[in-house]
């Protein structure tokens, strides 16, 4: 009776959101690739919720109105395979389901976190008809034989189980959401690899690694020969670049070579889930990745996910998963979003780094200003929504600029900077320049009581007219030239706010707050928003 009453008011919720002509999509406008809802382009300013918060729908309820209070316009979160199948062939849609209703009474949206087949590597979410049938789904095994508590991706019953499932969440988001546009997106599976080796060696695995690589491989290798990644390149080249053959005598029989024929495995898996699930219901999907530190061989760290030297592997063998998304919790942001925004790679952050980590905020402006990201979503939000620091106030200037972000993007009307960091987390606080319209801009980081501080401090400006721009940030001193010869100065510079769509200014500034005209100055520990106009001289 309880189920079929929630059931009941689901249904009421649904038929009184308007209709949506199209389900969320991602669209190439310009140079970038953004996400489409409800007809226009979303940025997702996001919060992963932890990993077991959302199966109790007691745990969550607090938390919804202190996240939208954060400036959440989404938050991440996951289903598990073993709460919506807990008998085979019999679903349970009641945890997804009050999500989506706390969601929507929040004016909140959703991505969705597929706990399938492999979370962080292992088989723990997978239901107990899977995880006590192990004749039926096998586990993967170590080189001497004896398994670990990771499904084999080659194991074809596995895959059957865990793609009807996923299909049918698809099934049941179409039923429930497609009017409301709720759930925006889905991943498949979650961080996926292969643990404490390379790759597993399993029967089913060693016949296929002395198999012949497959010709979608070969082909796509083939054709994108000149633009692979190096070190994918690299390997590739040093067999000969040869298009027929073992995996072994394509790629090695070391553990290099073992990671891709993981990798491709892993990737074929991921593929097949997406595809029957946007036969169902066509939402973008993607994968995420636990990323490699240095000086570790695969296998210490997730072998065969979508890292950075395998991502043409992923990207050859799964064509229906539409972003392969990196989970940073290393110091080298900058880095590691360059190497995953690609023409043919859309940028989505769906875990940087723990949501009270300090530089969180300006890798957002970062990756949002220069790398067109289509969102940004710390870990664990949760744990911070009662003492959210400068995250609120970060998310809060997003969205207000919003609307002008997404018009900016791909258009060559955007820049976002802070200070790059090393792994090790040693930070460059160098200025930066680039061009905007007519002008050369410099930005310049405060001083702080050490590098790593200085990480914290970042921004983005955007043009809004010939000479007209907006710069939201803190820490930071912008300075400018025009590209051509002559000097600049300031015209009219205030600080304000957007309010419903509209600028409302606070303080005219000039004399000691631009320094008599010479430069546009954001204060450290203070994230704001201000305008301005420029005029050249000679």
């Amino acid at each position: 009776m309880k189920a079929a009453l929630v059931l009941t008011a689901l249904a009421a919720t649904i038929a009184a959101a308007p209709s949506r002509a199209d389900a969320p999509h991602l669209e190439k406008r310009g140079n970038a690739t953004q996400l489409v809802v409800d007809g226009k382009p979303f940025l997702i300013l996001g919060g992963e919720l932890g990993n077991s918060s959302a199966s109790s729908e007691a745990y969550m309820a607090p938390h919804w109105a202190r996240l939208k209070a954060m400036h959440l316009n989404t938050v991440i979160a996951p289903v598990s395979w073993e709460l919506v199948e807990p008998t085979e062939g019999k679903f349970d849609w009641s945890s997804l389901d009050s999500m989506i209703r706390a969601a929507r009474a929040n004016d909140l949206r959703l991505v969705i976190l597929w706990f399938g087949a492999w979370k962080n590597s292992m088989s723990t979410y997978v239901p107990t008809w899977v995880k006590r049938d192990q004749k039926r789904f096998p586990r993967a095994e170590l080189s001497n034989g004896s398994g670990v508590e990771i499904l084999s991706a080659h194991a074809p019953a596995t895959l059957d189980a865990d793609r009807r499932a996923f299909a049918a969440m698809l099934g049941h988001l179409k039923a429930i959401d497609s009017a409301g546009n709720t759930v925006l997106m889905v991943q498949v599976e979650n961080e996926m690899g292969m643990l404490p080796i390379a790759r597993d060696h399993g029967p089913l695995a060693n016949a296929a690694f002395e198999g012949p690589v497959p010709a979608e491989l070969t082909g796509y290798l083939a054709v994108h020969h000149a633009t692979l990644v190096p070190a994918l390149r690299t390997l590739w080249e040093a067999h000969g670049a040869r298009t027929k053959g073992s995996w072994a005598e394509l790629f090695g029989s070391d553990d290099a070579g073992e990671e891709v024929f993981t990798a491709w495995h892993y990737a074929r898996f991921a593929d097949a889930l997406a595809q029957a699930g946007k036969a169902q219901y066509p939402l973008p999907m993607y994968v995420n990745v636990a990323l490699n530190r240095p000086g570790r061989k695969p296998g210490e760290y997730p072998s065969g996910g979508p890292l950075p030297h395998l991502i043409d592997i992923w990207k050859a063998g799964a064509p229906h998963i539409d972003m392969l998304a990196p989970d940073i919790y290393f110091a080298n942001f900058s880095d590691i979003v360059a190497r995953y925004h690609r023409p043919d790679n859309p940028l989505f952050l769906p875990e940087a780094h723990n949501a009270g980590n300090p530089t969180g905020p300006a890798n957002a402006y970062l990756a949002i200003g220069a790398q067109d990201a289509i969102g940004f979503s710390p870990f664990s939000i949760e744990s911070v929504d009662q003492s959210p620091g400068a995250l609120a106030s970060a998310y809060d200037l997003l969205a207000q600029l919003s609307p002008l972000i997404l018009q900016a993007q791909g258009a060559g009307r955007i820049a976002g900077f802070k200070p790059s960091q090393d792994y090790d987390g040693a930070a460059h606080a160098e200025p930066q320049t680039f061009n905007l319209g007519n002008y050369r801009f410099t930005v310049s980081f405060e001083p702080a009581t050490s590098p790593e501080k200085a990480a914290e401090s970042g921004g983005l400006i955007i043009q809004t007219g010939p000479e007209d721009y907006l710069v939201a940030g803190q820490g930071v001193t912008i300075t400018f030239i025009p590209i051509k010869d002559g000097s600049a100065g300031i015209d009219v510079a205030e600080e304000g706010r957007f309010v419903d769509g509209n600028w409302v200014a606070g303080r005219r500034l000039n004399g000691d707050q631009t320094h008599q005209g010479r430069h546009i100055g954001l204060a450290p520990g203070q994230w704001q928003i201000q305008k301005f106009t420029l005029y050249s001289y000679k």
